[in-house]
């Protein structure tokens, strides 16, 4: 369902008139419907600064000159004042005492009014908990309320600010992370933090194109919406993709797989040996599996006062405990192959709640204490463990709610519009890359900087 205030406001005159009632004015949101490709960045003009200690600004410059950005120090030479960028780079980590913290001040005030449209902006700080004084972790922390607080200055302009957190050791890891926030492929996420580790095993070889050819995936919940956009798009990555969903909807299933040439599996994930027909199915066909994305989910809305019991039942039982037992035989039995990556759907619901979601809130909150505790198992086979929360995303069920609440939905962030399933997928895809190897027990949200749980 397209969002009649963003195409309004693509013509200028409109636009005006939107402005004068006092109605947002969403930019048209840039977005990479290719796969990835070496040079993602030809020609962007991005600026780079950096704290006196940083440790990352080298892997940056490198980064992003592969990436074919015209790359530019913030002190060689003072930008001059006509000049516009395309995205802002920053490196805070190291910093030793909050005093430090003005040269964020230093860096951005001058080039605030300096963006383009669908700019972005990513800065790096080190991991608080790393740092050897008080001090220190108050500047490292105090650098994500900054990010967040400017993605939302800027977010009119179809523009994003993320963060990236980075322990000690793990600045080699940066790479992969800083190529999606910087991208188009990221549109949708915006105001949030991903950590870096140096813990866990990386794979040697990170291509940085086609970087899952010969990994096999699993999709549950693939029939449609988030899961088929999900499938698709790792096929286009180069993986051989699965999508699982219930008997019932298998005509759908098989029109899916067959868009892409992937292979449908036609199971109701809460049959009390599913866990064992997906293991087998894999172990037999494949040898393993290599990324696994838990999509399947349902919601049945009421009340907590008027819910029946068979509502919080199969909510639990859908939501929460298959994706357990299906990832503890799985892990138990090491089909997960080495440098595996396991990505659970959760949402703003398992963060901020949701009036008559109880049951939902539930399980996707326990989605995310899931994600956090696994993903530190298996890291010395290089499995990295995650969740991707989606916000507004407009799909067949945002288009049947009523005007006023799927209007909140979209208007309640910083870019005042929703999301696609293709936003969702896209995060999924970028967690389950090689590069993603010192990522785990993160949950990325892709809700446009959604005031709600914010």
């Amino acid at each position: 369902m397209s969002d009649y205030l963003v195409r309004a406001s693509s013509n200028s005159t409109v636009r005006n008139v939107i402005k004068t009632l006092g109605l947002p004015t969403p930019t048209e949101l840039a977005r990479d419907e290719g796969a990835y490709q070496e040079r993602f960045l030809d020609n962007e003009k991005i600026l780079t600064g950096a704290t006196a200690n940083a440790g990352v600004i080298e892997t940056i410059g490198t980064t992003l000159e592969a990436a074919g950005a015209n790359v530019q120090r913030a002190d060689k030479p003072t930008p001059a004042d006509d000049e516009k960028f395309d995205a802002l780079v920053f490196d805070a980590t190291n910093m030793t005492d909050v005093g430090e913290l003005n040269a964020l001040y230093d860096f951005f005030h001058p080039i605030a009014r300096k963006l383009t449209r669908n700019a972005r902006i990513v800065v790096l700080s080190s991991l608080p908990s790393a740092m050897e004084s008080v001090s220190a972790a108050a500047a490292a922390r105090a650098v994500e309320g900054f990010v967040r607080s400017l993605a939302k200055e800027i977010g009119q302009l179809g523009s994003t600010a993320n963060m990236l957190y980075v322990e000690p050791g793990a600045e080699d890891r940066v790479a992969t992370p800083l190529r999606f926030l910087l991208s188009d492929y990221s549109t949708f996420v915006d105001g949030q933090p991903l950590t870096v580790t140096k813990t866990g095993r990386m794979p040697e070889a990170l291509p940085a194109t086609q970087p899952l050819k010969d990994k096999v995936a699993l999709v549950t919940g693939g029939a449609r919406g988030i899961g088929a956009a999900t499938a698709e798009r790792l096929a286009r990555e180069g993986a051989t993709v699965v999508c699982l969903d219930i008997p019932q909807d298998q005509d759908t299933l098989e029109e899916t797989v067959a868009g892409f040439g992937g292979a449908a599996l036609p199971l109701d994930i809460t049959a009390d040996d599913a866990p064992r027909q997906i293991a087998d199915f894999f172990q037999e066909k494949f040898g393993g599996v290599d990324i696994v994305v838990h999509n399947a989910g349902v919601t049945r809305d009421k009340t907590l006062a008027n819910m029946p019991d068979h509502y919080w039942d199969m909510v639990m039982s859908i939501n929460l405990q298959a994706i357990i037992k299906v990832d503890e035989l799985l892990s138990t039995e090491n089909v997960i192959n080495e440098h595996g990556r396991v990505i659970c759907l959760c949402s703003i619901g398992g963060i901020a709640g949701n009036r008559g979601q109880t049951n939902y809130g539930a399980t996707k909150a326990g989605l995310i204490g899931f994600v956090e505790r696994r993903g530190e198992t298996d890291r010395d086979r290089g499995v990295t463990v995650n969740a991707v929360a989606p916000g507004f995303i407009e799909t067949r069920m945002t288009a049947e709610m009523p005007f006023g609440v799927r209007e909140g939905g979209r208007r309640l962030s910083s870019l005042s519009q929703g999301g696609t399933p293709r936003d969702v997928a896209e995060a999924i895809t970028f967690l389950s890359t090689p590069g993603a190897g010192g990522i785990s027990g993160n949950v990325l949200r892709v809700c446009g900087q959604s005031l709600i749980g914010a």
